[in-house]
């Protein structure tokens, strides 16, 4: 989808109606959704590809134009039958006053269509990532995630809605505490949490459940060992919007990178301390996200580990570097995360465990 921005003054309430009238001075483009989880996957230097339903239409010539400049290969099905999701944010001293959505079904056999092409590019791509964002196009995702699993390549899904069961059996599943809470119930305390989750990864068959909790951070639950839970960093929220990408984003190049989870979840939360920072959908760079490792007290040299190989678990990540791809759902779309193939030295300071 395509994130638009319209920002000026207000000074006066219009005579028509109570509402300010806002007096245009800028407006900028910004890709979201699916599109800014690849975004966040190439300014954390990996090489995404993003595969996508988009209109024929001037939004999706403009989202794919700063897909393009932002270092995205783009695979789009484009048809003059469906419109690009755009999310347009009239702002007035960076708080938004006004949000207009420009959105409408796409064509019953489009999520076929996508599917489809997302296959095609399985066998060169070890991580997949499916971005659900309630558009239709991952409604009846579970023929997908099995094709993913019989090639061995591991799925990372962020859910949307309360049907959970089309994510049946991708290898970690991220949604956040709400999301949580609409599937498994309410829950009366911690150990009740632990419960309900623990619950419902095994009824969904998920290697990894990673539950986002705001300021409390990040639970992790597998078979193998007790919750974890990694603290997010204190800091002053600005915007909380994109937020949710960029942990996919950051955690899917981690791992492809060959970190465990452990140290993937610990990246992960640190580029999300970044971004909710700033204004609007937004991206963190290796170097910000050292910086925020480093106050948070994180070393890349703790306790001088070195790296593993992948576990059946999952909890060590795999010793190779892998492409990803990330599916997904904003015009409901499929993203590509591909981790980089480089062997130039990272410009962050990698956590033992990365190769």
């Amino acid at each position: 989808m395509l994130d638009r921005y319209w920002e000026g003054s207000v000074e006066r309430i219009s005579p028509e109606a109570p509402v300010p009238v806002l007096r245009l001075a800028s407006q900028w483009d910004r890709p979201g959704g699916a599109a800014n989880v690849a975004v966040n996957v190439a300014g954390l230097q990996g090489q995404p590809t993003l595969v996508t339903l988009l209109g024929d239409d001037e939004a999706g010539d403009r989202l794919a134009q700063l897909l393009q400049r932002a270092g995205v290969q783009l695979d789009a099905v484009r048809s003059t039958e469906r419109v690009t999701t755009q999310k347009i944010r009239a702002v007035c001293r960076r708080q938004q006053l006004l949000r207009v959505d420009v959105e409408r079904d796409s064509p019953a056999q489009d999520p076929t269509t996508l599917h489809e092409r997302v296959a095609t590019r399985l066998p060169a791509h070890r991580w997949v990532l499916l971005s659900d964002y309630g558009k239709g196009a991952l409604r009846d995702c579970g023929g997908l995630l099995a094709r993913i699993a019989a090639l061995g390549a591991h799925a990372i899904v962020d859910p949307k809605g309360s049907d959970f069961e089309r994510y049946r059996g991708a290898w970690l599943l991220k949604p956040n505490e709400a999301e949580a809470r609409a599937v498994a119930g309410a829950w009366a305390d911690e150990a009740d949490f632990a419960r309900r989750m623990q619950a419902l990864r095994e009824q969904l068959a998920l290697e990894h459940l990673l539950v986002t909790r705001g300021e409390q951070g990040m639970t992790h639950f597998c078979a193998t060992r007790a919750p974890r839970t990694l603290r997010a960093t204190a800091r002053e929220v600005y915007d909380l919007s994109g937020a949710g990408d960029t942990v996919a984003a950051a955690l899917a190049v981690a791992l492809a990178e060959g970190q465990t989870l452990d140290d993937a979840m610990a990246f992960a939360n640190a580029a999300a301390g970044v971004v909710v920072g700033k204004f609007g959908t937004a991206t963190a760079s290796r170097e910000e996200i050292t910086r925020e490792l480093a106050a948070a007290g994180v070393s890349r040299e703790r306790n001088g580990r070195r790296a593993r190989p992948e576990r059946r678990d999952g909890v060590s990540a795999p010793e190779r570097r892998h492409r990803a791809i990330d599916m997904p759902d904003g015009v409901d779309a499929v993203h590509a995360a591909l981790a980089p193939e480089s062997s130039a030295a990272p410009s962050w300071t990698p956590t033992p465990s990365s190769i």
